[in-house]
């Protein structure tokens, strides 16, 4: 019986197999199925709990789906590679942070699965809001869907599509107001913490120096909005609202006490350093020559599953609004 049994296992090994190879010769490409997360990146070790609580959140709605990271910096990318030739790195961390030290960029990875089979594509961008990464990320995009090759089966792509920041993007498919509530209440636990303090909530934001940041702003509002018995602050590194700014607020509300959280996916240079470091125009140092109590807290958004779940969400939006197979 056993003997029975092991010759139907080989029989259909063998028929499964020669039917992928016929299709393939014929010209019927296969199609699995992929997510690429793509983020700015870190090379804080500390910080690498962001990126992979999201990366969890995501295997956990799509277990049967691949979901590769991608890292939007060259500078970060490049760290991690050169990490692999240090022989003390290599020892400590190799086998645990073997797929940050082979990460790629969005393109080289969507390449890498295309050329494995995996011709339907989902990118979801790990960012805040609709600004330069997600643009420069949407053209990455745009570009590889301009493919058109002579015959049509050997597209390179059955879909690969693009989902949108934490904050929402332009357009009528999405309201980003909605995507603005559903972030503030994900931010329960900093104001929750902020409350307990008895403080105000200040967050560090990055900006861009080229792209409008007034959807800061805007946020401000929605989280004053959203919790109205906190006060509640948003500045950037670069744009506006300034670091000027909030100082400025802080001291016409007459804070005495802050809680310092970063409005970043990870906790990594700008939190450690530009937030909470120890030069004298850092966030921390800053507010404090005002005579405020200063409460940094080094976690990135990542590291909350309620935000992490926002990708999730897009990820589902984006193969729901493309019809996309999965």
């Amino acid at each position: 019986m056993k003997k029975v049994c092991w010759i139907f296992l080989v029989s259909v090994l063998i028929l499964t197999t020669f039917s992928t190879s016929f299709a393939m010769y014929m010209g019927k490409m296969p199609d699995k199925k992929a997510i690429v997360l793509a983020d700015f990146g870190t090379t804080y070790l500390s910080a690498l709990k962001a990126i992979t609580t999201i990366q969890n959140e995501v295997k956990k709605d799509f277990p049967n789906v691949e979901v590769r990271m991608a890292f939007t910096s060259n500078i970060i990318r490049n760290i991690w590679h050169k990490r692999r030739h240090d022989p003390v790195f290599m020892k400590e961390h190799g086998k645990e942070l073997k797929e940050f030290l082979n990460i790629k960029g969005p393109l080289a990875t969507i390449a890498d699965l295309q050329d494995a089979g995996y011709r339907t594509i989902v990118v979801q961008p790990c960012h805040i809001y609709s600004g330069e990464e997600y643009a420069d990320l949407c053209s990455y995009v745009n570009g590889l869907n301009a493919i058109k090759t002579i015959k049509a089966k050997y597209m390179p792509f059955v879909k690969l599509v693009i989902g949108r920041p934490a904050l929402g993007t332009y357009g009528p498919v999405h309201d980003y107001h909605k995507d603005m509530d559903v972030a503030a209440k994900a931010l329960k636990v900093d104001v929750e913490l902020a409350k307990k303090d008895h403080a105000a909530l200040v967050y560090m934001g990055h900006g861009n120096e080229f792209y409008s940041t007034g959807i800061y702003a805007e946020f401000q509002q929605v989280m004053r909005r959203t919790y109205p018995g906190v006060k509640i602050f948003i500045g950037t590194v670069e744009g506006f609202p300034s670091l000027e700014d909030v100082v400025a607020a802080l001291k016409h509300a007459r804070v005495k006490r802050v809680v310092l959280k970063p409005l970043m996916i990870v906790a990594g240079d700008h939190a450690n350093n530009d937030m909470a470091g120890p030069d004298k125009d850092s966030w921390k140092n800053t507010i404090k020559r005002v005579g405020i109590h200063v409460i940094p807290i080094i976690h990135g958004l990542g590291e909350n599953h309620a935000w992490a779940r926002i990708y999730v969400q897009h990820i589902k939006d984006a193969i729901k609004d493309n019809h996309v197979k999965f």
